[in-house]
């Protein structure tokens, strides 16, 4: 499968701008892949709209202790009803993992619970090397993957334009190997 056939949506949420900023970051790497990103911010869009994309990438901030960005608090109820079954799913999550590193990209953890228990194929988890964290509800058993890819702009920001090529190319070889039901 190529990325480039895939009807592709990007819906995020932000307060501060961040995960709006790493969301541009991400269509801008995958239109050089030839793969079209229609972006949408979660506070202006329907959780429905989801519905409508082949290949999904979503991406959440985690605030203070673990706390879920507002906008994605406030969809919460139909998260538990978007029909997300077979689709393609990747997430990206920002946090600090210095000032917070117990609670290190916990929102993203939670959003990928949504999707797993929706029937979602979800890709792109992404290694723990190189950050410093305690704990994570992002991070699987014995700390090692993420599942996705973690963004610290607080502590970590001259390595983001990195881990985003690193991602996005994680993502294209991964896509290439799902196979269609």
């Amino acid at each position: 499968m190529s990325i480039s056939s895939l009807k592709t949506g990007l819906f995020f949420g932000t307060d501060t701008g961040n995960t709006e900023e790493i969301a541009d970051k991400i269509s801008e790497a995958l239109s050089e892949h030839g793969c079209e990103v229609e972006m949408k911010d979660i506070a202006d869009s329907a959780v429905s709209d989801m519905e409508e994309y082949d290949f999904l990438i979503l991406g959440i901030p985690t605030w203070d202790f673990g706390g879920i960005q507002g906008e994605w608090e406030d969809v919460e109820d139909d998260l538990k009803e978007v029909n997300v079954s077979g689709k393609i799913v990747a997430l990206y999550g920002l946090g600090d993992q210095f000032g917070y590193s117990d609670y290190f990209l916990d929102a993203m953890g939670w959003l990928h619970e949504y999707m797993v228990k929706a029937g979602a194929k979800v890709i792109g988890h992404w290694s723990t090397e190189g950050y410093d964290f305690d704990a994570s509800r992002a991070a699987n058993e014995d700390k090692t993957m993420f599942c996705g890819l973690g963004i610290d702009e607080d502590q970590q920001f001259e390595l983001t334009d990195e881990r985003i090529s690193g991602w996005v190319a994680q993502l294209l070889t991964e896509i290439e190997q799902v196979e269609v039901a």
